[in-house]
Formats: C-alpha cells, structure tokens, sequence
C-alpha cells in the first residue's frame, strides 16, 4: 500500500494525477488500491448509483415544478461519494450548493435536502448531532467558513476534521485563499476539496485561472495538495482516507484536487452546456464515466450484475417517492413566518408588520 508523504508533498510538490482504475475498470495502481472486503466495494458502486438516481430523479422532480433550485451532480459521483466514505461520522461538514449527496450520506435526511431545494425553512433545521451547516450560495465563502470551524476543532482538542468543497471557479474567490491560508497559519484541521469540473458556469476552466495545476495554490498556504483523479471513486477515497488520517494526526490542512466532469448544465435555473462545450469533448469524458468504470471491476470481480442494479434503483425510487411525500406534505409557509425568521429579535417596525400579515392569513 503506497503512502502518502504529506509532509514532503508540503515542501516538495508533485501533481502527478493519482489513479487506480482506467476507463475499463482495470486496476493499473495496485499499491494505492485500497484494502476493502468485497462488500464495501459494493457499497462504494452503490453509493455512486444513489446518487445518479437521486441526480436523473431531481431533474424530472425540477422539470415538474416540484422542486426547486437543483445543481445536477452526474459526473461527479466518485469524487463527491468518494469523499463521503472517507468522512467519519463526527467530522463536521460545510458544502456548495451542489454537494447535497454529501450532506445526506453524512446524515440529512433526503426531505430536508428536497425542501431546502424549494426554499421551505425547514429544510434549514438539521436534526442533532448532524455536524453540518446547509449548503452555501456564495462561491467560496465555504472555505473561510471551514477555516474556522476547524480552529474550534483544534481549540477543543478534537481529533476530527471539518471538511469542504468548491469548483475549480471557486479557486479564484478571495476566499478561498483566506480561508486555506488561515488554516494553513494555524494548522487547523480542515479538507479542502476542490472539484475540478472543467467549467465555472460557462467559463473553461483554462480561462477563469492561468495556474496549470489548482492544487499548487495551496503552496502559498503552506499546506500540501495532491491531485486525483476525480471519475476513479477507488483512488478518490484512498487518497482522501490518507489524507485524512494525517490532518486528524494534528498536521494541519490538506487540498485535494479532483479532476472530473460536470456531465449536465451548471444549475436547471437556465444554463445550457451546448452553448459553451462541443459534443466531442462531451464524448471523450462521457467514456470516462465513474459509474461505468467501477461497473466493469465489480462485474469482472463477479460482485455485480443487472438484476441486482435493477432492484437497488428500484430501492433507491421508493426512498425518493417517500421523501417527496413528506415534503408535499410540509404547512405551507406564511409572509407572517419569512418576517419572523428574519431576525434573532424582531423590531418593532417588523413586529408590526408580522401582526399585520398574521390578521391576514387569520391567525
């Protein structure tokens, strides 16, 4: 098993892209394969399709009017639930807007996740013990927020790690680098995933920064990254796993940088990938599909087949559908409540048009 030498990678960096299965599910690192039994191998293709189910699903609940904002995630799944499975329990997690698997996998119940999409506040009030916070819309004020929540980690001698994600378009926020710079200053310990998916919005990657690699921007930070290949769930949960381990160690911040591909539009709010990408370039990463990719080593392992995918997304439709029909079974939200929970105290001048709008709605 290949060990990670994150120390050196801090002083030394090396951004070669970390790989453990090709295109056609065959394992080509076997020293960074890692050791798990054939039911977590299993687990790990599950969680994937899950999330290509819950992904294919939104859509359609979106198109309907059932749902509201939705960032499609297909494409993603390795680097997302690769990520996720390396998480423990009692880390805390801060994503974007479109790591909603994560914040399920790590313990959101799926109606929270739909009804946040539709802007309900409940969809904003987590249940207990639940180390997270709700997605943020500010690009990159995610990793400011993790700078800070890991240094109360460290303050209370905790040995778990605050973990978060942005976009390769997030790395040219302003705080992005303030946020992995504090971290870096103070040694907090913090998991900065950047999701290299080619596009920040409609803006290639190549033109939105002129670094050749994302992951050598933590070198100003003082912190070490490490690149991986994104559509390669092995790999990603290796190297996270690693990673992990020595940020929990007390070593400080890590980056890891995971080249993927955003199959879909940015956001179903209007964005349209036709205008910007060329079918070739879809193809070519299309043939890269993480799903189809670990697919193929299941099967060859005999671990997988089509019968057994059939019953899990139907497994998987049936939780959607339950899911959906607590939502659509939510009180309908008041002006009279949006006022409310506007403000920790409400002032006077609110107050009255709280009562205003109560008299109104007749309560």
């Amino acid at each position: 098993m290949t060990q990670l030498d994150f120390e050196s990678l801090k002083h030394t960096p090396k951004y070669e892209t970390l790989q453990v299965l090709n295109n056609d599910g065959e394992v080509v690192n076997p020293d960074l394969a890692p050791d798990l039994s054939d039911d977590q191998l299993v687990d790990l293709y599950k969680q994937m399709l899950w999330s290509r189910v819950l992904g294919d699903r939104s859509t359609k609940l979106n198109r309907q009017g059932r749902l509201g904002f939705f960032a499609p995630t297909a494409g993603e799944e390795a680097s997302q639930m690769g990520t996720s499975a390396a998480m423990d329990k009692g880390d805390f997690l801060l994503t974007a807007y479109r790591d909603i698997p994560e914040l399920v996998k790590h313990g959101l119940p799926l109606e929270k996740a739909f009804l946040w999409s539709i802007g309900h506040v409940n969809g904003n009030v987590y249940p207990d013990g639940l180390n997270a916070v709700p997605p943020q819309i500010i690009i990159g004020a995610q990793y400011a927020q993790t700078a800070g929540v890991a240094l109360g980690l460290k303050k209370k001698g905790s040995k778990n790690v605050a973990w978060t994600y942005t976009g390769d378009g997030g790395t040219s926020q302003g705080d992005f680098y303030e946020g992995i710079n504090f971290a870096g200053s103070f040694k907090a310990p913090a998991l900065f995933v950047v999701q290299n998916n080619g596009y920040a919005i409609s803006v290639p990657r190549k033109v939105q920064s002129a670094a050749p690699v994302l992951a050598q921007k933590a070198v100003a930070a003082g912190i070490p990254s490490v690149v991986v290949d994104g559509m390669d769930i092995l790999a990603v949960y290796e190297v996270t796993k690693q990673a992990r381990e020595w940020i929990a160690a007390g070593n400080g911040p890590v980056l890891v940088e995971t080249i993927c591909y955003r199959f879909g539009a940015h956001t179903l709010s209007g964005d349209d990938p036709k205008r910007y990408r060329d079918k070739s370039e879809e193809e070519e990463w299309f043939a890269k599909d993480p799903l189809i990719r670990m697919k193929k080593f299941l099967e060859n392992k005999g671990l997988w087949d089509d019968d057994k995918e059939a019953a899990y997304k139907e497994e998987v439709e049936n939780d959607i559908d339950k899911a959906m029909e607590i939502v659509e079974n939510q009180p309908t939200q008041k002006v009279s409540e949006f006022l409310e929970n506007t403000f920790d105290e409400t002032p006077s001048a609110i107050e009255r048009q709280v009562k205003e709008y109560q008299a109104k709605e007749g309560n």
